[in-house]
């Protein structure tokens, strides 16, 4: 007997923050933390990376040559709307950062614009060479991932991570609950009949929304606290996801269609 999944794998939630989070930090030893606007899983288990070519961080990297240089890289993933505690979870992953040889830069950005055309990866020198502008492309080798959020904090292995793939819904996420915050707030009242009495008196906000369910915040004098509603099984495509949503409200109509007129 199989249990239906019902929220993301740990895995799942790292990828679908690092395809969502629009940018990071690095923070490095001996340097000020650098905002890393590209970070792209490669199939060998480690991150591709950008810094500003002129950074402390950039020249560090080159000067230690082969040892490299231990860093952090740490991903935020915010809620979509102007929440009262708008972080949803973090995502450390520590490891050692490597300079990417120049001969490899040019396949190396070819290769991330081909799964993340990230507009960022135009401004990368494509020697990786300080010219007074753009950034640098590095390699950080991943020695640890740690997620946390509201639930705690939990690691996950690189081999676990690579057989993970972001949520299909991850990049509409924003738009979809933005648009049912400001002009379908019947849905979200709908969606809140099914939390329990005890947190229907305070403020229901949509939260996330995934393969798996509906997130809500429910924000109140006491605290917050969030409250997934999952979908009888995991959706794959915008015909699915619509009619999960319908069958969580109790909408009767399952297949859209409209009541006949009397």
């Amino acid at each position: 007997m199989t249990t239906a999944l019902t929220a993301p794998s740990t895995a799942e939630r790292i990828r679908s923050a690092c395809a969502k989070a629009g940018g990071a930090m690095l923070a490095a030893e001996g340097t000020e933390p650098t905002e890393s606007p590209v970070h792209h899983l490669l199939d060998d288990g480690s991150f591709a990376i950008t810094v500003p070519a002129g950074s402390a961080v950039a020249a560090k990297v080159v000067s230690a040559g082969a040892a490299g240089v231990q860093a952090v890289l740490e991903m935020t993933d915010y809620a979509p709307l102007p929440l009262r505690e708008p972080v949803r979870s973090l995502v450390w992953i520590r490891g050692t950062l490597h300079d990417v040889p120049a001969g490899e830069v040019p396949p190396l950005l070819d290769l991330v614009a081909s799964e993340d055309p990230n507009p960022a990866l135009l401004q990368v020198n494509s020697t990786n060479a300080d010219d007074g502008g753009g950034f640098a492309l590095l390699r950080l080798e991943i020695d640890s991932v740690v997620v946390a959020d509201s639930t705690g904090a939990e690691s996950v292995g690189v081999s676990t991570l690579l057989g993970a793939r972001p949520d299909p819904f991850c990049a509409m996420e924003s738009g979809w609950l933005q648009h049912m915050e400001s002009a379908h707030r019947e849905v979200v009242e709908r969606l809140a009949s099914r939390l329990p009495v005890s947190l229907r008196r305070g403020r229901v906000r949509p939260l996330g929304l995934d393969r798996y369910g509906v997130q809500l915040r429910v924000e109140t004098d006491e605290g917050d606290h969030d409250v997934r509603l999952p979908f009888t099984k995991p959706v794959d495509d915008i015909t699915g996801l619509s009619q999960a949503i319908r069958v969580l409200m109790g909408c009767p109509f399952l297949n859209g269609l409209r009541a006949r007129k009397l």
